[in-house]
C-alpha cells in the first residue's frame, strides 16, 4: 500500500452552485480546481481511485467536501499529482494559494487544519496542473507540512 499526499486537478465545464455538506451552498465558476488531500491510513492512495469512481458516477457516497464537487455532472478529474510517503498536504495547499490568478475556495477541505482552504480555482487547467506539480516538488524538498 502506498500512501502520501495527492492533488486532484478537476475540470468544471459549467458554473455550478453545489450543496457541500456543512459548508452549505458553494458557487463554483467554470474552470479548473486543484484539491489537495492526504491518503494515510487504510487504503492509502486507493482513496484517489474512490474519487475517480465518484466523478465517473460509479459511486454515490459523499464523505469529504471534494466528493460534492466530484459528484456534479459537469466535473471530472483531469489529472492527479502524488507525493508518496510524505505529509505535504498543507504545504502544497499554501503554495498553490499564493499563485497568480489562483483563488482559494474558503474553508473547502480544510476542516481538520488551520489552512484557509485545500481547494483552489484557476481559469486554465494546464497551467494549474503545472503549478500543482511545482508545489508538490517544493513541499517534498522542504520536508513536509512543518
Amino acid at each position: 500500500m502506498t500512501e502520501g499526499t495527492y492533488t486532484l486537478v478537476v475540470e468544471l465545464a459549467e458554473p455550478a452552485t453545489i450543496e457541500v455538506g456543512a459548508l452549505g451552498e458553494v458557487e463554483f465558476a467554470a474552470g479548473a480546481y486543484a484539491y489537495t488531500g492526504s491518503a494515510f491510513g487504510p487504503g492509502g492512495f486507493a482513496r484517489v481511485e474512490r474519487h475517480r469512481e465518484l466523478a465517473a458516477g460509479e459511486r454515490d457516497a459523499r464523505h469529504w467536501h471534494i466528493d460534492y464537487l466530484l459528484g456534479h455532472s459537469d466535473a471530472g478529474v483531469a489529472a492527479v499529482v502524488r507525493t508518496a510517503d510524505a505529509d505535504v498536504e498543507c504545504a502544497v495547499s499554501r503554495t498553490l494559494a499564493e499563485g497568480d490568478d489562483i483563488e482559494r475556495v474558503a474553508g473547502f477541505g480544510a476542516s481538520d487544519c488551520d489552512c484557509d482552504a485545500h481547494l483552489v480555482h484557476a481559469a486554465g487547467g494546464d497551467r494549474l496542473r503545472r503549478a500543482v506539480e511545482r508545489a508538490h516538488g517544493a513541499a517534498d524538498a522542504a520536508g513536509g507540512n512543518g
